[in-house]
C-alpha cells in the first residue's frame, strides 16, 4: 500500500476520477474490462468481500483510519488530499468520504447465477439507476438469489447504482440475460416460472399467486413508464399484477419489487 498526499492534479493515476462518466469508465481500455467507482468506506468494503480489486483509493485524510485496515494487503496507491481540491478532480463532494476505483468482475454465466437459487429478479430494460439500486436492495434485503439484466438495463455498477444499493449489488450475485425469447428458454431450462409483473386483463392478483407459488420463480420486472414489452410478455408463462386502489395503476418498479419479493419469499 503506497500513500500519495497530493497538493495538486499532476498525477496520470488521478484520471480515473478526473469528472469520468461511468460509461467512460466502463470503456478504459486498461485494465481490460473497464473500471467502476465504489463510493464509501462501507461500499469499499464489501467490494473487498466479493473479491473485487481496487487499482487505486482517493480520500481525505480524516478518512484514512477508517479505510486503511480494509485495504491494508492493497498493492496499489491511496491519494490523500483536501476536500477541495479533490472537489476539483471529481466534481462532486466526498462527503462519505473515500472513493475507489475497482476493476470490473468478469460477469458470470447465466446458469452459474441461477444454480441453487429459487427466487430471481429480471430488469427488463430498466434504465434508472436510482432504480437499479434500490431493487437489488430489495432483493438482498427480501432474501431473493439473484438478479438478471437484459442487454439495455442500466449497469448496476455505476457510480448511483451502487450506492443506492448500500452496496449489495456487490453481494447479490447477477448477470446480464439474452434477450427474449432465449432468455425465457434459459430462465425454464433452469426449472423457473416467468412471472411477468404487468397490467393484463388475464393477470393473476399477487396475493392469489403467492397462495400457491411455483418452486422456483423469475419475476421479471419492466423499464419506467412503458413496463414490460410484448416480446418480454410473449415469453413469460404467466402474468401477475399487484391489486391497487384509489385510481392508482401501478407502483414505481423498485417499490413493486419490494411488495412482490415480500409476498414470494421463501420461508426461512
Amino acid at each position: 500500500m503506497r500513500i500519495t498526499r497530493i497538493t495538486d492534479l499532476d498525477h496520470d493515476s488521478l484520471a480515473d476520477y478526473a469528472r469520468l462518466t461511468d460509461v467512460a469508465l466502463r470503456r478504459v481500455t486498461e485494465p481490460e474490462g473497464g473500471l467502476y467507482i465504489a463510493e464509501s468506506s462501507k461500499v469499499i468494503e464489501r467490494a473487498l468481500r466479493a473479491g473485487h480489486v481496487p487499482r487505486s483509493v482517493l480520500m481525505t485524510e480524516r478518512w484514512l483510519a477508517d479505510i486503511e485496515p480494509l485495504v491494508e494487503a492493497f498493492e496499489g496507491e491511496i491519494f490523500i488530499g483536501d476536500a477541495a481540491l479533490l472537489e476539483t478532480l471529481t466534481g462532486y463532494h466526498l462527503h462519505r468520504g473515500a472513493l475507489a476505483a475497482m476493476h470490473r468482475p468478469e460477469l458470470p454465466s447465466v446458469a452459474a447465477v441461477l444454480e441453487g437459487a429459487r427466487r430471481v429478479v429480471v430488469l427488463e430494460d430498466v434504465v434508472d439507476h436510482t432504480n437499479v439500486g434500490a431493487i437489488f436492495r430489495a432483493v438482498a434485503g427480501l432474501g431473493a438469489d439473484a438478479v438478471l439484466v437484459t442487454p439495455r438495463c442500466a449497469d448496476p455498477l455505476y457510480r448511483r447504482s451502487v450506492r443506492v444499493s448500500m452496496g449489495t449489488v456487490l453481494q447479490v450475485p447477477w448477470t446480464r440475460l439474452p434477450d427474449w425469447p432465449e432468455g425465457g428458454d434459459l430462465l425454464r431450462s433452469s426449472g423457473f416460472e416467468v412471472a411477468a409483473l404487468a397490467l393484463s386483463d388475464d393477470a393473476v392478483a399477487l396475493d392469489d399467486y403467492a397462495a400457491s407459488p411455483p418452486e422456483k420463480v423469475a419475476l421479471v420486472l419492466g423499464t419506467e413508464g412503458d413496463g414490460l414489452s410484448p416480446a418480454a410478455l410473449r415469453a413469460s408463462d404467466t402474468v401477475v399484477t399487484i391489486p391497487m386502489l384509489h385510481g392508482v395503476d401501478s407502483l414505481n418498479v423498485a417499490a413493486a419489487s419490494a411488495v412482490a419479493l415480500w409476498a414470494l419469499r421463501v420461508p426461512a
